[in-house]
C-alpha cells in the first residue's frame, strides 16, 4: 500500500467517522506525506463542502416565514464555517517553530467554532418539515461529519507535536 493511503488508513482508524475519512481523505488529490498534509487536506475537504453547502443553502426556496428565517440563519452560520475553516487552514499552514501549541489552539479552535455552526444550522430544521430539511439535513450532516474528522486529525497533530508519524 503506497506510504498515503498507509497514513490516511492508520490515522482515519480512530476518527468519529472512519469510513467518511477514508473515502474523502483517500481520493484527495494534494500531497499527503506527513500527519500535518493529512490534517491540512481535512480541513481543504471541509471548507470545500462547507463553500458547496453554503452556495446549495443560498438557492434553496423557503415556503413560508418560519422556515425563510431559518434558513437565511443557516446560510449565515454556512458562511461562517467557512470563514472559520480558512482561518484553520491559515493556522496549519503556518505551524512552526516556537509557536506551534499557540497556532494548534487556534487551528482546534476555529474548526470547533465551524462544527458548532454546522450542528446549529441542523438545530434550527427541527422544527421544519417537509423536503427542506430532508436536503438540508443530508447536505450539513455529512459536512459537520467531515468537519469531525478535520477535528479529530488536528487533535491528533496536536498529540504528536508535529512530528513525523502519528501513533494510533
Amino acid at each position: 500500500m503506497p506510504p498515503k493511503h498507509d497514513l490516511v488508513r492508520t490515522s482515519c482508524v480512530r476518527a468519529s467517522y472512519p469510513n467518511i475519512c477514508l473515502r474523502t481523505l483517500s481520493s484527495y488529490s494534494g500531497p499527503v506525506n506527513t500527519p500535518r498534509d493529512l490534517a491540512q487536506a481535512a480541513v481543504k475537504v471541509s471548507l470545500s463542502r462547507a463553500r458547496k453547502a453554503s452556495v446549495f443553502l443560498s438557492q434553496l426556496k423557503s415556503h413560508s416565514k418560519r422556515e425563510e428565517g431559518v434558513l437565511n440563519d443557516c446560510v449565515e452560520q454556512m458562511g461562517d464555517s467557512v470563514d472559520e475553516l480558512s482561518e484553520t487552514l491559515e493556522e496549519l499552514h503556518n505551524l512552526h517553530g516556537g509557536d506551534f501549541q499557540w497556532r494548534m489552539s487556534n487551528a482546534q479552535t476555529w474548526v470547533s467554532a465551524a462544527l458548532t455552526n454546522e450542528d446549529t444550522c441542523l438545530d434550527g430544521f427541527k422544527e421544519i418539515d417537509g423536503n427542506i430539511r430532508s436536503d438540508v439535513k443530508k447536505k450539513v450532516t455529512n459536512l459537520a461529519r467531515i468537519t469531525s474528522n478535520a477535528l479529530y486529525l488536528i487533535n491528533l497533530l496536536d498529540e504528536s507535536g508535529g512530528k513525523r508519524t502519528v501513533q494510533t
